[in-house]
């Protein structure tokens, strides 16, 4: 598997707005997300705790389903939710906030939303290679090679964007897939209280979810046991309140980059000097971890 990832961010950004037509979606599988997010990478329950311990809980997003046809159903402010038994499940994934990029061979940066850890000014990931570097990440796109599934790269080189999948061959060393009956406690996982879930699904569909809905679904992720329904209710009470007071670099970058957003798609009225200095200022400055830039 040989990739071309320069100039490209395809899998790391909401680019439908430049080529709706093109880019793919998570929205046509058998349990349609209630969210609009485009690509939400699964993290396990490990990558979950991994981020909380570094203080990056407030980088996290929970991610609801539709159910499909004989799925068990959980009805939370009137919408019924895929569940396990009497618990709507649930993945945890990295959040996407607005951010000014030019991916995919676009002429001038847009706001579109992107990664958390994607630098908007060389498209790297900032945590690429590092212990916090997803699973699903490293090993995309084995799975949809392995699958013989359309990949994001083959959807940017439809869309013009140059040749990205240089060697289709899939990894023999694959993971389990993210989603199967293994994934129960491990990446799906499922909330034990559904009765304090008032308001939540607005907020999930409207893309307002509050620190305090966040941490409680990142808590029940921690708190899960693999292969289990079951919840240990020390640990996800200790990991909820980790993740509600979180105040990293990530989380005050997405809110900084959200109140300066123009409309999705829309063109970033910035110079690329001030446009690169405002990047610096609220990503590197403070505390991001840097790039090494595609020339090296």
């Amino acid at each position: 598997m040989e990739l071309r990832c320069e100039g490209c961010a395809g899998c790391c950004v909401d680019w439908r707005p430049l080529a709706p037509d093109a880019a793919g979606s998570d929205r046509a599988g058998r349990r349609p997300p209630l969210d609009d997010t485009y690509d939400l990478v699964p993290l396990t329950r490990d990558e979950v705790a991994g981020f909380l311990d570094d203080g990056l809980g407030d980088a996290l997003v929970p991610r609801l389903f539709e159910p499909a046809e004989r799925d068990a159903v959980v009805s939370i402010d009137g919408v019924e939710v895929a569940a396990a038994g009497d618990r709507p499940v649930f993945m945890i994934g990295l959040r996407k906030p607005p951010k000014p990029v030019a991916p995919i061979g676009t002429d001038e940066p847009r706001w579109l939303d992107a990664c958390v850890f994607l630098d908007p000014t060389t498209l790297q990931c900032r945590i690429h290679d590092d212990d916090r570097y997803p699973r699903t990440c490293a090993t995309y796109p084995g799975h949809n090679l392995a699958l013989d599934a359309e990949t994001e790269c083959e959807r940017v080189e439809a869309a013009g964007g140059g040749d990205r999948l240089l060697d289709g061959e899939p990894p023999t060393d694959l993971p389990a897939p993210a989603f199967g009956p293994q994934a129960l406690g491990t990446t799906v996982f499922a909330y034990p209280d559904p009765d304090r879930l008032d308001g939540t699904i607005d907020r999930i569909r409207s893309g307002s979810l509050t620190a305090d809905d966040r941490a409680r679904f990142v808590g029940a992720a921690v708190g899960s046991r693999p292969g289990s329904l079951s919840v240990d209710r020390d640990r996800m009470a200790e990991a909820r309140a980790l993740a509600r007071d979180a105040d990293s670099w990530a989380g005050r970058a997405i809110r900084e980059w959200t109140e300066r957003a123009g409309g999705d798609g829309d063109p970033v009225d910035r110079d690329p000097e001030d446009r690169e200095r405002l990047v610096r200022y609220l990503e590197d400055d403070a505390g991001a971890p840097g790039t090494p830039g595609w020339g090296e």
